[in-house]
């Protein structure tokens, strides 16, 4: 999607995947998961080219 939309990421989201951070504007590809607290979150972050 070109125009993209926020999505939450936690902090061990983005550990879980190896990445060590994640800039404003990077695209990336996930999974969304429902967590314990009932909100959707990313989950199994990848860098997209």
């Amino acid at each position: 999607d070109d125009e993209g939309s926020d999505v939450f990421v936690h902090i061990t989201a983005v550990q879980n995947s190896g990445l060590t951070g994640l800039n404003e504007g990077q695209r990336v590809s996930y999974e969304l998961a429902e967590q314990r607290n009932g909100r959707v979150a990313a989950v199994d972050l990848a860098l997209v080219d």
